[in-house]
């Protein structure tokens, strides 16, 4: 029962140090103006790609990913009842 509990709270720990990373690095709608007279091509803001990023949130999905071993370890180890 330990391993179950410690795998879910891996992966509460690890989808909320995901979601603070992202949403410290600011809104994700927040662009530079264009320069005057150009038009933009596509509603979608330039600066976008910037804010969303891997190799950043590589520990939140660790952690996700080592806490869903937990439950599996749990669910296998325990057998049927």
């Amino acid at each position: 029962m330990l391993l179950v509990w410690i795998g879910a709270l891996l992966i509460v720990i690890g989808v909320l140090l995901s979601a603070t990373t992202t949403i410290r690095r600011g809104r994700l709608s927040d662009a530079e103006p264009p320069p005057a007279g150009d038009a933009p091509d596509t509603l979608e803001p330039k600066g976008r790609g910037r804010r969303l990023s891997l190799k950043a949130d590589v520990p939140g999905i660790a952690l996700f990913v080592i806490g869903a071993a937990f439950l599996l370890a749990a669910a296998l180890t325990a057998g049927p009842r």
